[in-house]
């Protein structure tokens, strides 16, 4: 499974994108705001540092602006998805888009039956937001399975599925469980994927164990 980064802080991406463990990058306006920087500055600085796709959302609502607009985004850098909504003018463009070699990022997913029409509309990844989901007493994970099953029923459909509004560490191993191809993860996620208290303690056995012998490896 592939690992995306979802923050739109510049100085986390380039950390954590140093670990070889980076694939991509999502952002979204509410991420951007929260840097308080120009947004085109901000994707720009990110798709140098990482080579995989970085997701930029439209704005606009209806499909001849979010074309437009998906357009202007993509002339940042090639490494650029447009981000759309999963609504009918979304659809409409992200086939606009993608017919003309635009990466396209479908999210705000919440039923199977929206990943089939991203699929169909040529979507390069639909975003199943499984946090959100279980927010509300469903089973975010189920959609992820649902997805899965319905996407590899028919070997036309190319869509990768993107879990996202991914909240913790158990939410990352259910995905890649459910045969989710990449999973966008907030930093203090993607750190805790290391944590395990018995890694801890045996490396503080080991360090002791070594101490004690007097030696030096230098």
């Amino acid at each position: 499974m592939k690992f995306f980064v979802d923050s739109a802080d510049v100085d986390e991406i380039r950390e954590l994108e140093e670990t070889g463990l980076v694939d991509g990058v999502t952002t979204n306006p509410s991420l951007v705001a929260k840097t308080g920087r120009d947004f085109k500055e901000v994707v720009q600085e990110i798709c140098a540092i990482v080579d995989g796709p970085v997701s930029a959302e439209v704005t606009a609502t209806e499909a001849d602006a979010m074309v437009e607009e998906g357009r202007n985004l993509a002339e940042i850098a090639d490494n650029v998805t447009i981000k759309v909504p999963l609504t009918w003018d979304g659809l409409k463009a992200c086939r606009a888009l993608t017919q003309g070699g635009t990466m396209v990022n479908v999210t705000l997913c919440f039923s199977a039956n929206q990943a089939l029409l991203a699929a169909k509309a040529g979507a390069t990844f639909i975003s199943p937001f499984i946090g959100r989901l279980d927010d509300i007493g469903e089973d975010g994970m189920e959609l992820i399975r649902e997805i899965r099953t319905i996407y590899d029923n028919y070997e036309q459909l190319s869509t990768q599925i993107l879990a996202a509004s991914v909240r913790d560490e158990t939410h990352v191993k259910q995905s890649a469980m459910a045969g989710a191809d990449v999973a966008t993860v907030p930093p203090k996620v993607l750190h805790a994927l290391v944590k395990h208290p018995l890694t801890d303690k045996g490396l503080d056995a080991f360090l002791a164990d070594w101490k004690s012998t007097g030696q030096s490896i230098l």
